[in-house]
């Protein structure tokens, strides 16, 4: 009856080592004080194996229940420096250094010290065109009061048309050309003079003539010739004034010279001005005096004359080129072919009245 709770289908217990009573109390113990929330049936596997499992929606991670109720969340330090705080100064100061619309005085000058002149140029005379209210420039030479009823004829502006290598010989060019006129209006008083000593009314009347003829046509035939020239590189403008120059440098001389009749106060017209009388010792001196205005004005229309000159031989200019800008610019003016076309049917219609008024044989 030892044997009566026993399994009849069961494998025989005899040698089963698990079946001494002392083994199952011990193992039965066991679990009870582990609890089977401590149960990991993962702890005994090897961690250091040949093959890693790849974690994924498939394979995701198991964690300890009791390691995850005892450890809390905790976020990791960014290591990003925070903003710095709002100043109203910083804000206002940032216009004033990188804004590239600032349009300060100091901002220009730096800009124009780091830019070639050249390049600079090229800005300062595109900027107009470029900007949204951009209004055409009007005449502004020569410089007239608003109220006065006659108004400017040309566009004049050396620093803006002209490049900057040629600014300074423009520059030099318009002041010979005031030159001129003041030394003619010096002629002027000097033949008022010559009438106080008893002279004829000659020099006095040829110098208002003078003045009144060879400012303007001086203006006109050789400093604007010269300033287009120099403006657009144009090889007939220069040729123009070359022309047009080099009898101006032949009759200041003349002038300077002073030849009797020919209206100058001029070196012959001083020494014949020169008396016994204290009154013709002063007017011979003045007239001595624009004499040598007549020979320094000689002397700076040589000069210049030379210096344009050697500009001119420098660049790509030539006659050839002179030839095609006037078949361009002048055969091709709407004044000029109107004024052609009406000579060639004038001509068209002269001929076909001749032949008709001739007898039929």
């Amino acid at each position: 009856m030892s044997n009566f709770d026993e399994n009849p289908f069961g494998e025989p217990g005899l040698n089963d080592p698990f079946s001494d009573p002392a083994i199952k109390r011990a193992v039965r113990s066991n679990l009870t004080n582990r609890g089977i929330e401590d149960y990991n049936p993962f702890a005994e596997q090897n961690p250091q194996q040949g093959t890693t499992q790849v974690r994924g929606a498939s394979n995701p991670p198991i964690y300890s229940s009791v390691s995850a109720a005892q450890q809390p969340a905790t976020l990791q330090p960014s290591s990003q420096e925070p903003p710095p705080p709002y100043s109203r100064s910083a804000q206002q100061s940032v216009p004033e250094t990188f804004s590239p619309t600032d349009n300060s005085r100091d901002t220009r000058a730096g800009n124009s010290e780091q830019r070639p002149p050249n390049e600079e140029w090229r800005a300062r005379r595109e900027e107009p065109s470029r900007s949204s209210s951009y209004i055409p420039s009007r005449n502004n030479w020569p410089p007239l009061p608003e109220k006065c009823c006659f108004q400017p004829c040309f566009q004049q502006d050396i620093d803006i048309e002209i490049p900057p290598d040629f600014q300074k010989i423009v520059r030099q060019l318009y002041y010979l050309w005031m030159f001129h006129g003041c030394v003619l209006v010096l002629n002027i008083v000097g033949g008022f003079a010559l009438i106080l000593t008893g002279e004829n009314y000659s020099t006095f009347g040829l110098g208002i003539l003078y003045l009144l003829l060879f400012t303007p046509f001086s203006f006109l035939c050789w400093f604007r010739p010269a300033y287009k020239a120099f403006r657009s590189d144009s090889s007939f403008n220069f040729m123009v004034f070359f022309f047009v120059f080099f009898f101006q440098l032949i009759v200041t001389i003349i002038q300077a010279i002073g030849i009797p009749g020919s209206g100058t106060c001029g070196i012959i017209t001083a020494i014949g001005a020169f008396g016994h009388t204290p009154g013709s010792i002063i007017v011979g001196t003045l007239v001595l005096l624009i004499a040598l205005c007549f020979g320094i004005a000689a002397g700076g229309d040589l000069l210049l004359l030379t210096k344009i000159h050697r500009i001119y031989r420098s660049s790509d200019a030539s006659v050839s080129k002179a030839q095609q800008e006037f078949a361009s610019t002048f055969l091709r003016n709407e004044y000029v072919q109107n004024a052609a076309s009406n000579v060639a049917a004038t001509a068209v219609r002269n001929q076909m009245a001749n032949a008709a008024n001739q007898p039929r044989y």
